[in-house]
């Protein structure tokens, strides 16, 4: 008996020995850090359509009488005959979710940066020399903003300048990068439908701005 035993133990060790090691597999449509940060037109870990458009309005503006710059809450706001806004259809709230999502996935995927600055012409306002660091004092900036699913088309994007004599953190574009961080997170999170986010931003970013500097508040983002 104490053979037939030592015999059966060996047998149990020799098979937990030769079992196979359970393999490590990256879920569908998420990737590892690395591959998300490298996210280009080219590569991007999640699956949707980069060139999709779907306009909030007509852009006809840019062809009778130019565009004009609004103004709401001693804001600016974008000429809606030409900068309407625009989203991507196929970057869905699971896509926004998944963390494998990256902005360099939509960025430039449409329209190239030179193609980008015929909307200063748009405008009538010039193309700022030297646009860059704390000398920045532009950007071309999408409505629909790529983080919340923005389309990258010239109906989305208008040059967003000023005001002149104030650090960066202050300037226009900086304060509507708050509201939306704001509103991004309010949509993850489920606080906010994704199509309402879109077209209240497109209509009027600077209605958030209150609620977005107090998040950043509460929530010690810097």
């Amino acid at each position: 008996m104490r053979i037939i035993l030592a015999l059966a133990s060996i047998l149990i060790l020799t098979t937990c020995a030769r079992a196979p090691r359970p393999t490590v597999t990256t879920p569908p449509g998420v990737a590892t850090p690395r591959a998300a940060t490298a996210a280009t037109c080219k590569y991007c870990p999640v699956s949707l359509s980069n060139k999709a458009s779907s306009a909030f309005g007509v852009p006809n503006g840019q062809q009778r009488n130019g565009c004009k710059t609004g103004l709401a809450n001693g804001l600016p706001l974008p000429d809606p005959d030409c900068t309407p806004g625009a989203e991507n259809p196929t970057v869905t709230l699971d896509v926004l979710r998944n963390p494998a999502f990256r902005t360099g996935c939509i960025r430039n995927c449409v329209t190239t940066d030179s193609q980008k600055h015929v909307t200063y012409g748009w405008y009538s306002i010039p193309s700022p020399p030297n646009n860059t660091g704390d000398n920045q004092t532009c950007e071309l900036d999408h409505l629909v903003p790529l983080e919340l699913g923005g389309a990258d088309t010239l109906d989305n994007i208008w040059p967003q300048c000023g005001p002149e004599g104030v650090s960066l953190n202050v300037r226009y574009f900086k304060q509507k990068d708050m509201v939306e961080n704001y509103l991004t997170a309010q949509v993850k999170s489920g606080a906010m439908d994704l199509e309402t986010a879109r077209h209240q931003i497109a209509t009027d970013w600077t209605s958030f701005l209150a609620e977005a500097k107090q998040y950043l508040i509460t929530s010690n983002r810097p």
